[in-house]
């Protein structure tokens, strides 16, 4: 979004539970809802209360290297399976 254009309230709670919900990233939210990475850091930063933006953050991080994990894994096993027929 240019910048000094009002975001509507619907479209930043939409971003800011994609974030803190789903895991969706700062930059993934950034790209879906066409909205500056910066303006999403300052929204998320407003909610912090002890810290817990960084353990938002951390969470999100964290949900991602699973999902990576649980890829990896799969091919492995599939790599397994494959040499085992």
């Amino acid at each position: 979004m240019p910048k000094g254009i009002p975001i509507d309230p619907i479209i930043k709670d939409e971003v800011l539970a994609s974030i803190r919900d789903h895991g969706m990233t700062i930059r993934e939210a950034s790209e879906r809802f066409k909205v500056d990475r910066r303006c999403i850091g300052r929204w998320l930063g407003g909610e912090v209360v002890d810290g817990s933006k960084n353990l938002i953050l951390e969470n999100n991080r964290l949900k991602k290297k699973l999902e990576i994990a649980e890829r990896v894994i799969g091919r492995m096993t599939l790599e397994i399976q494959r040499g085992k027929d």
